[in-house]
């Protein structure tokens, strides 16, 4: 054993896997400030973890988990899917990496290991232009509906109608949405200062004039609130709009509209980028406006589609500029 090993030995001595959890998620809040449901799902996975070592009593040390420890908890996650499967390793992998790092562990226990979980590919759901005029109409029709303009149900409509308008507009994600301050959106200039994961904020500008007045007459409606609160959407209590109020919502829509898809906050964010890369938008752009530090994560988010792949052959192929059927044996 070298002499630094044997010194983090000594160093951790009684340190058991509840106190370095402690300090990890510690780390993960107020040094790495990740966001609330970043931390809430570590909690949940770690605790799942704990909940499966099989310790003595008188012993919880950290350095009893090792690679057995490890592969053991990977056979209790058999039930799960591969998306959650690989997010309760990444957590745990955060986690040793960290331990490490901060010499609170000698060695990794992940290191060597080597872990494939196979997600299945699956195209995103996307609505077409048609698909989205619908969804879009059908607010509207219950806008057109509501005689009185001064009730709180023709608010809600309103409220309802900017909601998907800016999803529609902007590609954000819901819990971007849902978390926007009055300070966030500029009702003339139609600038959107977005935070996003990681706390990185980007501006997505609205330029649609329905939107706009959209957005102007849902402010007036609720003006009082949103001063309030301080939030830009608001709920029937007066609180913050939640991530599954616009979830259900967007069903409600859906249904009235009947559309068979299932269609969810973040199938705008999908349509918005594919509607943009069907109209030839560089997808560096598209990449700016989702907020995506990486393109491939933007590629994962977008597709083109089977009629739009047809146009483009059919338009631009180079096979189109010859043809065979007027050859002579002369040539």
């Amino acid at each position: 054993m070298t002499q630094k090993n044997e010194a983090i030995l000594n160093s951790i001595k009684g340190e058991n896997v509840y106190s370095v959890i402690d300090k990890f998620l510690f780390h993960c809040e107020f040094e790495k400030n990740l966001s609330p449901k970043t931390l809430q799902a570590y909690q949940t996975d770690l605790k799942q973890f704990t909940n499966s070592l099989d310790f003595s009593e008188n012993s919880h040390s950290i350095l009893l988990i090792d690679k057995t420890v490890l592969r053991k908890y990977l056979g209790t996650l058999t039930g799960f899917s591969p998306k959650s499967m690989k997010r309760k390793i990444a957590t745990l992998k955060a986690m040793f990496s960290y331990l490490e790092f901060d010499d609170l562990i000698p060695a990794n226990p992940f290191r060597k290991m080597n872990i494939r979980i196979k997600e299945p590919h699956r195209l995103p759901v996307v609505m077409d232009q048609q698909e989205i005029r619908r969804l879009l109409k059908s607010a509207y029709i219950e806008k057109l509906k509501t005689k009185d303009k001064k009730s709180y149900a023709y608010a809600v409509v309103v409220r309802d109608i900017t909601v998907m308008e800016l999803l529609f507009a902007t590609g954000i994600r819901v819990s971007e949405l849902c978390t926007l301050g009055k300070q966030n959106i500029d009702r003339d200039s139609g600038l959107v200062q977005v935070t996003g994961k990681g706390s990185k904020e980007r501006i997505v500008q609205v330029v649609d004039p329905e939107v706009l007045n959209i957005l102007r007459e849902y402010f007036e409606l609720f003006r009082a609130q949103i001063l309030d609160t301080g939030f830009f959407f608001i709920n029937r209590l007066g609180n913050r709009l939640s991530d599954q109020s616009v979830r259900l919502m967007i069903k409600k829509y859906s249904i009235i509209a009947k559309i068979a898809k299932h269609i969810t906050p973040h199938t705008f964010r999908h349509t918005f980028a594919t509607l943009l890369l069907e109209e030839d938008v560089d997808i560096r752009y598209i990449q700016k406006f989702l907020g995506h530090s990486s393109i491939v994560t933007t590629q994962l988010y977008t597709h083109v589609s089977s009629q739009k792949q047809q146009q483009i052959l059919i338009a631009k192929h180079p096979r189109k500029s010859f043809r065979m059927h007027d050859i002579s044996l002369s040539e």
